[in-house]
């Protein structure tokens, strides 16, 4: 059964990038593109991995995170963010809030998106 990886993010261009090569590889991949929609999919869904953005419509990366770790049914799940900032502040929120790595979009490479998600959660099958 392949792993299922939740993209959320509201840039669409990034947001299609990332579905297609996580799909390409043979993971299941389903995506959000604002938190509210997130904070759901992530507990219908309960993905293997969730790819976060921080700054988002509705609701913002940071209140998700704060959400996730009241609900026990999903705050074990591994997060990768993928963001703009990587302002020291926000890595040190993001740490204590539980996220397991950091990627900058500026310095955006796919491949080096797979393997983080690999380390995280290992191949897709």
């Amino acid at each position: 059964m392949a792993k299922k990886i939740l993209i959320i993010e509201d840039e669409e261009i990034l947001l299609n990038l990332l579905k297609n090569k996580f799909s390409e590889i043979g993971y299941e991949v389903s995506i959000a593109t604002d938190g509210v929609l997130g904070l759901k999919a992530m507990k219908e869904i309960l993905p293997d991995l969730v790819l976060l953005d921080l700054v988002m419509p509705k609701m913002g990366g940071f209140e998700l995170l704060e959400k996730r770790q009241e609900d026990e049914t999903i705050n074990g799940i591994p997060i990768i963010i993928i963001s703009n900032s990587g302002q020291p502040v926000e890595l040190g929120r993001a740490k204590e809030l539980g996220v397991n790595d950091w990627l900058i979009k500026t310095e955006f490479d796919p491949k080096e998106v797979i393997q983080k998600v690999v380390a995280q959660i290992g191949e897709s099958n």
